[in-house]
Parts: C-alpha cells; sequence; structure tokens
C-alpha cells in the first residue's frame, strides 16, 4: 500500500512522533488537532469555544494542503476535557462542518496534550 505524508506549515507541527496527515487508500488521515496556533506553537487563548475554533482552523489547513475541504471529510472524533462543553463545542464546530455532516463521535477524556480542553481528529475521501 502506498501512503503520502501530509504537512503544512499552515497547520501546527506533530508534537510526537507522527505525522499531521496521511492518504493512503483512498482517504486522508488526520491526526488529532488540538488548538495550537501554528504561528506561536502556543495554545489559542480563551475559553473552549475560543480553543475548538482553533482546533478547526488546523484541519481545515491540513485539508487544504492536499487540495480538500470540509465536504470531503466523512468521519470526525472529538475529544473534550469536559462534556458540559458539549454544546458549546458544537456551536463552532457546526460553522466549520456543515450539512451533509460528516460522522461524528465525540468523547470525553481526562486530559489532552499541553492541556487543551479539545481536540479533533478527522478522516476525509480523496
Amino acid at each position: 500500500m502506498n501512503k503520502e505524508v501530509v504537512s503544512t506549515a499552515a497547520a501546527p507541527a506533530a508534537v510526537g512522533p507522527y505525522s499531521q496527515a496521511v492518504c493512503a487508500g483512498g482517504l486522508m488521515f488526520l491526526s488529532g488537532q488540538i488548538p495550537l496556533d501554528p504561528a506561536t506553537g502556543k495554545l489559542a487563548e480563551g475559553d473552549v469555544a475560543a480553543q475548538t475554533a482553533q482546533a478547526c482552523k488546523n484541519v481545515m489547513a491540513l485539508l487544504k494542503a492536499r487540495g480538500l475541504d470540509a465536504a470531503q471529510v466523512v468521519k470526525t472524533t472529538v475529544f473534550i476535557t469536559d462534556m458540559k462543553d458539549f454544546c458549546a463545542v458544537n456551536e463552532v464546530y457546526k460553522q466549520y462542518f456543515t450539512a451533509p455532516c460528516p460522522a461524528r463521535s465525540c468523547v470525553q477524556v481526562a486530559a489532552l496534550p499541553l492541556g487543551a480542553q479539545v481536540e479533533i481528529e478527522a478522516v476525509a475521501a480523496l
């Protein structure tokens, strides 16, 4: 199987031993995007809504690096550190992923890298 690594300076560099995204088998698999500002390498300032917006921007930057957009996303997984933030995350998320929306899971986790409140991973069709 052929794998193509996708990377862009418009999204944060990986903070571990992984690729920003990999294309294989007609799909693009995006690693989880926390709300790091790619220009500063720091977490987006503000509440969970501001962090969700930055995470979504990072996802969009990776899609754009491969000539795709949100319309090609077929599945996302949203990780949040507090399920009480579910509605606030949805309010921002729906600005980036519009109907027909991708399939999605949303789970609460104990912690995320660098103290982030949200992380979003995605799978897109090529």
